[in-house]
């Protein structure tokens, strides 16, 4: 009789894993949350022949569920027939509590007490592998998203710098995220002359690269209007700061230069941004300073603009902040570092300019990667 009685438990424990590995099976064959969530009210309710399920944190429920219980979930109340089984994440962080409510206020048995305990320990595994699942399709949706905002933004540069007898001109861009706030632009103008503009907005990454966009626009809209470069970083300021406060925020440093390739001549007005270095055959060297305040940083700004007669073999480097903000543990690169090096840069080639300087920089740093864009333009006048 003993003997009958152990070997009716041992099925009834075999019959209960078995229960359990196919409930554990249909748990977590799938890495949908939804479908994670009503697979396990389900299972609920059909295996133990329960009247409902719900749960406190999420808008599911199966079976009978009295709508009080919804709108005020109880705390167990074995007296009403309803059992309360928290469901823990790996930390021990509740993510829910599942609510069980028997038939005619029965009491659980032990088997569906152990039962029900056990899927709560499977479903919590299966609601954070599915929340994992979740966040990996939404970061490789964020990661398709930038690598297509970075195409744009490399698209937007210009692809072709305008072939001007008599000078040689080079531009590099490479940002500190996939995509940034820098910008640079080479325009050829009807009257022969040549625009170039280097800006910084203010931050890093997709902000600064949408500001740097509406920047562009612009810019490219009154480029061709024959606007004096005053006029025009004055313009461009009070449409900045008309766009709001973010935009405000998101001030942009700039540049602007007018290349006369028949008289030799170089414009230029700088809107708070970092000093252009002109080399121009004299003993030292030309810095074009900032005359106004960024665009965008204030209502109403005043600039002025200098000229400057481009002798033979004169050059010149304009370039943002991420070129003197290069660290070698606490020591900063700096302005006096890169004007130097650019001073001694034998090569007469401004691709060949530029590559040394980005050489310069890298053998400088300590970090495996840039903690800011780097943007430049090198113009240089041959014989």
């Amino acid at each position: 009789m003993m003997e009958l009685e152990d070997n009716l438990q041992l099925q009834q424990q075999i019959a209960r894993l078995q229960a359990l590995l196919e409930i554990s099976h249909q748990i977590h064959s799938t890495i949908e949350l939804d479908s994670v969530l009503r697979s396990v009210l389900q299972i609920t309710v059909r295996e133990l022949e329960m009247a409902g399920a719900f749960f406190t944190a999420f808008p599911f429920s199966y079976g009978e569920i009295p709508p009080r219980f919804l709108l005020h979930p109880p705390t167990s109340d074995p007296g009403r027939g309803c059992f309360r089984f928290p469901l823990l994440d790996r930390h021990g962080t509740a993510l829910t509590d599942m609510i069980v409510i028997t038939r005619n206020y029965a009491p659980l048995t032990l088997y569906e007490q152990d039962f029900l305990e056990n899927l709560a320990i499977q479903a919590a595994v299966a609601i954070e592998n599915a929340r994992y699942h979740e966040r990996t399709l939404d970061m490789e949706r964020v990661k398709q998203d930038l690598a297509s905002a970075r195409d744009i933004q490399r698209s937007l540069l210009p692809q072709a710098i305008p072939d001007i007898p008599g000078y040689n001109i080079a531009m590099r861009s490479v940002t500190c995220y996939e995509v940034g706030g820098d910008y640079l632009d080479v325009l050829s103008l009807p009257s022969g002359e040549l625009m170039v503009v280097v800006a910084d907005v203010a931050g890093k990454g997709l902000a600064s690269a949408l500001v740097g966009s509406s920047f562009r626009s612009a810019f490219r809209a009154i480029a061709y209007s024959g606007l004096s470069l005053v006029d025009m970083a004055m313009h461009l300021n009070g449409l900045h700061f008309g766009e709001g406060d973010a935009s405000r925020r998101r001030y942009v440093t700039a540049m602007f230069l007018r290349l006369d390739p028949e008289r030799h001549t170089l414009e230029a007005v700088n809107a708070g941004h970092n000093p252009g270095f002109l080399l121009n055959g004299s003993k030292d060297p030309i810095l074009i300073e900032a005359t106004g305040t960024p665009i965008g940083m204030l209502p109403v700004s005043s600039y002025s603009s200098e000229k400057h007669v481009l002798d033979e073999k004169s050059k010149l480097l304009i370039y943002t902040d991420g070129l003197t903000e290069v660290f070698r543990g606490e020591e900063e690169f700096g302005s006096e570092r890169l004007l130097q090096s650019f001073r001694a840069c034998n090569h007469s080639g401004a691709k060949d300019i530029l590559e040394s300087l980005w050489q310069t920089l890298d053998a400088f740093s300590s970090q495996g990667s840039q903690s800011d864009d780097m943007s430049a333009i090198v113009v240089g006048r041959e014989l």
